[in-house]
């Protein structure tokens, strides 16, 4: 059996600031990574998602016209309600609805299992009429990936028709945040 000397106060709580630092430090790069969403200018990435029917959507199939993306999971749908209270206002116009390509897209990675999953598509169907327009499903993660959003929070991305992000932002928008992307999206359709 070794003997060891005797640790001391100031030594002990030293490693422990210095091994909780670390920890802190490795939470922010992982944290850090998912946070990095598409910057405007970068091309955007392509991705699957489906509707609570199956049917696939790729996102490279809407260049051409301007594409909408709300992102969200169940506990961060409020978090942008003024803002979808308003793009709905415009949807009012034809124009909007004919000219700009919505992916709304719920993360229901969390339910992707027996029998649950039928319940999440049966209440996604359901919303979906609600609001006149598909949501659709990212059930394994792999859009929240690919765009590196971050989960638990809205998330709301603007594509061009040429494919380049020109807004992308997380969590509740500011009304200056909001009214920047209601001006990007009157810009895309109004020329």
């Amino acid at each position: 059996m070794q003997n060891r000397a005797p640790v001391s106060r100031r030594s002990w709580r030293a490693r422990l600031l210095s091994v909780t630092s670390a920890a802190a430090l490795s939470v922010a790069l992982v944290s850090g990574a998912a946070l990095a969403l598409p910057s405007e200018g970068d091309r955007a990435p392509n991705a699957r998602v489906e509707d609570a029917d199956g049917r696939e959507l790729q996102l490279k199939a809407l260049r051409g016209k301007p594409v909408l993306i709300v992102y969200e999971d169940k506990d961060s749908a409020m978090q942008n309600k003024p803002l979808k209270d308003a793009l709905g206002k415009l949807a009012k116009g034809g124009n909007y609805r004919r000219a700009i390509a919505l992916a709304a897209i719920a993360d229901v990675s969390s339910y992707d299992f027996w029998p649950v999953k039928g319940f999440v598509k049966d209440a996604i169907r359901e919303e979906s009429r609600k609001f006149g327009t598909t949501i659709y499903c990212d059930w394994d993660g792999t859009f929240r990936s690919t765009y590196r959003l971050r989960r638990g929070v809205s998330n709301v991305i603007l594509v061009d028709k040429d494919g380049r992000v020109l807004f992308a932002a997380e969590g509740a928008l500011k009304t200056e945040a909001q009214q920047r992307l209601l001006d990007l999206l009157r810009k895309q359709v109004d020329g």
